[in-house]
């Protein structure tokens, strides 16, 4: 925990004046080093007018709720760090080898509170899916498709059993490699195996298999499934992964808490393909958006006619533009929360 005379240290640093006693009380009774303290104040109003300054992207959210305030009350307190793993603010373990040239050189660490991003996510995002802890009554209950290693069944279901629910975690993911991650994550921080369930697949209504990419070393973050003729013109470079019916996934639950999706490029069929049952069992849906046509087309769809749907957060993805042609650099965010179920 820092104290007193760190917060005015910082302060007389960064901001030129004293903390106020009620500011350095805050801060000492929720932050456990001065390290934690820095983001917030180099985001806030006073120091930038003070330090003029272009603002982190990740700050550039759109939301109906205290975004911030979400995020803290999920942090704990005094978490021990792993030798083996990066572990975050919610205490949940990754191992290094998930994105070796990110994580290798934070083994051991705690990271500190993602204000307004880490390695992992941003404020947009983590505030997004922790809306949906907050909503849950005795259960959390959530879908992850694209789960790669399983990173929000275990963010989330973290912070659901550590509010004292029970978890059911579903996790869909085409590439072998990623869904071995993802149980050896689920197994480090602690779930047993009723608590989840893992499939590889990608969702659809109709046919048996689409062509996945193959993989030659190491898991595939931004795989996705292929067109006839891209696996046509090179079938040694793809695989057959099975097409999964969402509603048979779920047929047991009366109600999911969240819905994450984050596909590369194909949220929006097929959100279009499962609406219908989102509109019945789901209660928020948070899409990684990689395009603007996706973003306005998610618009049209949840704002559709006598819809019960609302947007709760929303950040564009952002582009670099080169010669003249867009190029992704960050995902997008949007949360929708359904006022009918």
């Amino acid at each position: 925990m820092i104290t007193g005379d760190d917060v005015n240290g910082a302060y007389r640093l960064l901001l030129n004046r004293e903390a106020s006693p009620a500011d350095a009380s805050y801060w000492s009774e929720r932050l456990t080093n001065i390290s934690e303290l820095i983001p917030y104040m180099l985001a806030s109003e006073e120091f930038t007018s003070k330090h003029p300054i272009k603002p982190h992207p990740s700050w550039g959210y759109h939301s109906s709720f205290d975004a911030e305030e979400v995020i803290r009350k999920y942090a704990k307190k005094h978490i021990k760090a792993s030798p083996l793993h990066v572990t975050n603010f919610l205490g949940v373990k990754t191992r290094p080898a998930v994105l070796p040239e990110y994580l290798s050189n934070l083994v051991g660490t705690v990271q500190s509170i993602p204000m307004p991003a880490n390695w992992h996510a941003d404020i947009a995002e983590w505030a997004s899916c922790l809306r949906a802890v907050d909503f849950a009554s005795a259960s959390f209950v959530m879908a992850e498709l694209g789960c790669g290693w399983g990173c929000w069944m275990n963010n989330l279901g973290r912070a659901a059993k550590d509010s004292g629910k029970r978890v059911k975690l579903y996790g869909i993911e085409a590439d072998l490699k990623c869904l071995e991650m993802a149980r050896e994550a689920l197994a480090d921080n602690g779930f047993e195996q009723a608590e989840y369930e893992l499939q590889q697949g990608i969702l659809g209504k109709t046919g048996d298999f689409v062509s996945y990419p193959k993989t030659p070393s190491g898991p595939a973050w931004n795989g996705a499934a292929a067109s006839n003729n891209e696996s046509s013109a090179n079938p040694e470079g793809y695989i057959k992964v099975p097409i999964i019916d969402f509603e048979e996934v779920i047929r047991d639950e009366v109600r999911l808490d969240l819905l994450h999706i984050d596909i590369q490029g194909s949220e929006y069929d097929l959100l279009c393909d499962i609406f219908e049952l989102i509109s019945r069992k789901v209660r928020f849906v948070f899409v990684g958006t990689h395009t603007k046509q996706i973003e306005g087309k998610l618009f049209d769809l949840f704002f559709g006619k006598r819809s019960s749907w609302s947007l709760e957060m929303e950040q564009a993805c952002k582009f670099k533009l080169f010669n003249g042609w867009p190029i992704l650099i960050a995902d997008g965010a949007q949360l929708w929360r359904n006022n009918s179920v």
